[in-house]
């Protein structure tokens, strides 16, 4: 298990994953923790595992062609509180990568959020997840200038209070790629399933 896998793991591991995906106003519908650890992060782990300490790159777009998703990524890490950060609710709305998961096209699964609905400002990036299919492409742009390329494998509507957590963090042996939202009905003022789709390394330039 790589050592960026492992810490992954090891703090998804802490508690259950699941998204609260709630609405922040009576009527806005927005996707608001597609990850949400709510557990601190163990404090053995006290080496960073920042990308430039490492000095490998990280990813600075995301392309789906099958949905139309072409956006900007951002960098996630953990809020004071422990739980997994997301993107914040705008009118340009852009997916997230879990820092401490692999750089996408190393080893491992690495790990990119992002909101079903964004509040009064509509459709948020990962609207239409749930519509890929397998052998869908996904192409990860690095800051680097290379790309890492996927292939979509399966496409999984869970409930969240059944999250998957090893098969989306555990360890394992090729670049693969988890893209995380909500879904399924809504419930209240959040949703009641996580959409995961889980894809496998096609070609991989670094």
């Amino acid at each position: 298990m790589t050592r960026f896998s492992r810490r992954a793991f090891v703090v998804a591991a802490l508690v259950p994953l699941l998204a609260s995906c709630v609405g922040h106003d009576g009527t806005g519908v927005s996707a608001g923790r597609p990850v949400d650890t709510h557990a601190t992060a163990p404090s053995s782990a006290g080496t960073s595992n920042s990308p430039e300490e490492s000095g490998r790159s990280v990813p600075a777009r995301l392309r789906i062609p099958g949905i139309g998703v072409d956006t900007p990524v951002m960098r996630l890490g953990l809020d004071q509180d422990g739980g997994v950060q997301v993107p914040p609710i705008t009118a340009h709305d852009r997916a997230g990568w879990y820092e401490n998961s692999p750089t996408p096209g190393r080893t491992g699964p690495s790990v990119i959020l992002g909101h079903v609905t964004v509040g009064a400002y509509g459709d948020g990036v990962f609207r239409h997840l749930d519509r890929l299919h397998r052998g869908d492409g996904i192409t990860v742009r690095l800051e680097n200038g290379t790309s890492a390329r996927f292939t979509v494998t399966s496409v999984q509507t869970v409930a969240k209070a059944d999250f998957p957590t090893k098969a989306v963090y555990g360890d394992v042996d090729r670049p693969e790629l988890r893209l995380i939202t909500c879904g399924g009905p809504r419930t209240g003022d959040g949703y009641r399933d996580n959409v995961i789709v889980f894809a496998a390394s096609s070609t991989a330039h670094r």
